[in-house]
């Protein structure tokens, strides 16, 4: 995990392909379906720049928004001075959760678990997220699978540019861990005609499924499903993305 400094100041260009508002509905459904507990309150785990709490918070949901990076969450906090919604954003290490008490909802978005560097982190995170649960709270999030790692991001390398920069994109695999290695380099244009250089690393991580699984019971939650690609159909072979729905059944235990 990093600050992600680079990277933050271009992230919501890069995304531009992302529809925040059919993926916060989308999460919305799901919550709609197994949601139990009655109070409205939602973690937002890894916000980034905000989007998606946004579109939480104009469904009605009283989010906070936790992330590591303060260039991150400094966009964050600009989003919300435009938008005057109620978001509460706190700068904290998802590992190392520390609210001010329980919540009923926490989702984890945008493959943010794959950025954890081992399995045991993700153990952390869901130690975390059971411990400042409600009792029956949901824990909703997803992450790139490892058919994903292999045969998309790869040993590829990806270009992107908008009107104010451009991004090359190279990563490094390594087929034993599936781990991603990510480097980035941004060339932004200045008003002289030139060019300004910087760049940031970053790796992400693939985990299997009954990795997933085996923590979210030890952790103590009940999986209510899990689905492919940001549908309500079981994973294939060759989806990219699964997104989890867990019930916290041991809420507050200290491990």
């Amino acid at each position: 995990m990093s600050g992600y400094s680079a990277f933050a100041r271009y992230y919501d260009q890069l995304t531009a392909n992302i529809d925040y508002k059919k993926r916060g509905e989308y999460f919305h459904s799901i919550i709609k379906r197994f949601k139990t507990t009655e109070g409205n309150l939602l973690l937002d785990l890894a916000c980034g720049t905000g989007s998606i709490s946004e579109v939480m918070a104009r469904l009605g949901y009283d989010v906070i928004g936790v992330d590591y990076s303060e260039e991150m969450l400094g966009i964050a906090m600009d989003k919300k001075f435009d938008s005057g919604l109620n978001i509460q954003y706190i700068c904290q290490d998802m590992r190392r959760l520390d609210l001010f008490g329980t919540v009923d909802v926490t989702i984890c978005a945008l493959d943010s678990i794959n950025h954890l560097a081992d399995i045991d982190d993700v153990k952390k995170v869901f130690e975390g997220v059971a411990l400042f649960s409600e009792q029956d709270g949901l824990f909703l999030f997803d992450v790139n699978t490892p058919y994903k790692h292999r045969a998309v991001l790869a040993n590829n390398t990806f270009t992107y540019e908008t009107e104010d920069v451009y991004c090359v994109w190279e990563n490094t695999l390594d087929p034993d861990t599936l781990e991603v290695r990510m480097n980035l380099e941004f060339f932004e244009h200045e008003e002289n005609g030139m060019y300004s250089r910087s760049s940031d690393v970053f790796s992400e991580r693939a985990f299997s499924e009954g990795d997933i699984e085996r923590l979210l019971t030890e952790c103590g939650f009940e999986l209510l499903g899990k689905y492919g690609d940001d549908t309500f159909e079981l994973p294939r072979s060759d989806s990219q993305r699964i997104v989890y729905a867990a019930r916290c059944i041991r809420s507050g235990q200290k491990y």
